[in-house]
């Protein structure tokens, strides 16, 4: 009999005989415990996986139509294509049995090991958050092809090197006094920071900017999506952020669950009021962001900080986004989403906010911060410079105008929608409003 079928076995003899006979085995137990473990991984883990719709949605809807087909295409490979690599490279970086000085481990690779079969996927959908933060903050003027070269070095690379640091127990980071739970800095720090090298090297979209530069809005093309794609990422987060006990038996999942929707409760409503304050107005895009930024915000300290705390964490997470994109827009970096400010500013206040509101050390918490955005903008900026000059890595202003889909894909996410615009309003393609932008 297989070990999991004698586990099946063991579960159903302990509920059906065990509570009669007021007995069971120690061995059935701690098989029973094993296979809760494992399961509340796995359930963990899919609803990680399922944030990439929610991802999809969300730059989907916060950029333009005639570009929706390409978000959809890079949030799909980033997944599969990071998986591969993770597989073969980046859980042996990040895990291997042996480490170099604490900054990188080696074995494993090519992953094997059916016994660690949940650990890897929980951390291997984790990878791939990481590697799709980046897609929408590049989204409408990058290269399709060089984007596939650049989302490798993040699942393989950039990203396995921070989670030895941080979460092998091996790392030097760890042993430093480091604490970040879920991933505020070793997640959404990582993947904001890698975007805000990729638009530095990339550079805003055409329209972005007048002749004087300023900034000019250039609408998505619907809030609709964008705002299931929020909730879809906020229902994915409880397994996020709960699903990093890692374990179900003797784990308090129930903390980090309350934690999470306070935060992120506190993180939309302070940032609606924000934006009416700053804008005038109760601004959606920002208030959507808001949920975001308040789970970014505790993700890091979603097991340690106190419920009341959470609230506050949320809230300036909220306010910090706000003044973050609007500060990043004047200053000339074009982020269509507000990946950069949601993920990176915010992940950089969550890793702070464990020293604050968490216990940690406050030390502890700035030196780990530093050493993860050192390393992540050096690396990701050298490898968005590396393609540039190797295959190039925008699209010439042809293409970027007439929209991803047809130039780099062959199609139109809507062609109905598409056709009856250019009939109903015959025009020369311009920066700002081309189907539907």
């Amino acid at each position: 009999m297989s070990r999991r079928a004698t586990t099946v076995a063991g579960l159903a003899a302990f509920l059906i005989v065990g509570p009669a006979a007021g007995v069971a085995s120690a061995q059935t137990v701690g098989e029973v415990a094993t296979a809760a473990n494992e399961m509340w991984l796995i359930i963990a883990g899919v609803l990680v996986m399922f944030m990439q719709a929610g991802f999809t949605l969300v730059e989907a809807g916060f950029t333009r139509a005639k570009n929706a087909g390409n978000i959809i295409m890079k949030n799909l490979m980033d997944f599969a294509v990071g998986g591969i690599v993770y597989w073969a490279i980046g859980f042996g970086l990040a895990y291997g049995g042996s480490t170099i000085g604490g900054y990188v481990a080696y074995g494993d690779f090519f992953f094997n090991d059916p016994t660690l079969a949940s650990a890897w996927f929980f951390q291997v959908v984790f990878a791939a958050t990481a590697a799709t933060i980046v897609s929408g903050a590049v989204a409408g003027r990058v290269k399709f092809a060089s984007y596939l070269i650049y989302t490798p070095f993040i699942t393989g690379l950039i990203y396995p090197v921070v989670t030895h640091w941080v979460w092998s127990g091996q790392g030097w980071l760890s042993d430093l006094g480091y604490v970040d739970f879920a991933g505020s800095g070793v997640v959404h720090m990582l993947g904001g920071v890698a975007a805000l090298a990729g638009v530095l090297v990339i550079g805003p979209r055409i329209g972005k900017y007048d002749a004087a530069g300023r900034p000019q809005a250039i609408p998505g093309h619907s809030l609709t999506l964008g705002a299931l794609g929020v909730f879809i990422l906020w229902f994915g987060w409880y397994g996020f952020n709960a699903g990093s006990t890692l374990a179900s038996v003797g784990a308090d999942i129930a903390f980090p669950v309350v934690t999470t929707t306070l935060a992120a409760c506190a993180g939309a409503t302070a940032a609606m009021f924000t934006s009416w304050w700053v804008v005038g107005k109760p601004d959606v895009g920002f208030t959507l962001n808001g949920v975001l930024a308040g789970l970014v915000g505790i993700t890091a300290g979603a097991d340690s900080i106190g419920f009341s705390a959470s609230i506050v964490v949320g809230a300036i997470a909220g306010v910090i986004m706000v003044f973050s994109v609007i500060g990043l827009e004047r200053a000339g970096i074009d982020d269509p989403v507000g990946a950069i400010s949601v993920h990176g500013t915010v992940g950089l206040f969550g890793v702070l906010a464990v020293g604050v509101f968490g216990g940690g050390n406050l030390l502890n918490q700035t030196i780990g911060a530093a050493a993860i955005i050192t390393w992540t903008f050096l690396t990701s900026y050298l490898v968005f410079k590396l393609v540039d000059r190797l295959v190039g890595i925008r699209v010439t202003p042809e293409e970027e105008l007439a929209g991803l889909d047809r130039t780099e894909h062959g199609g139109d996410a809507y062609p109905e929608f598409v056709f009856q615009e250019q009939v109903a309003q015959p025009r020369d393609l311009d920066p700002v409003g081309s189907n539907g932008g």
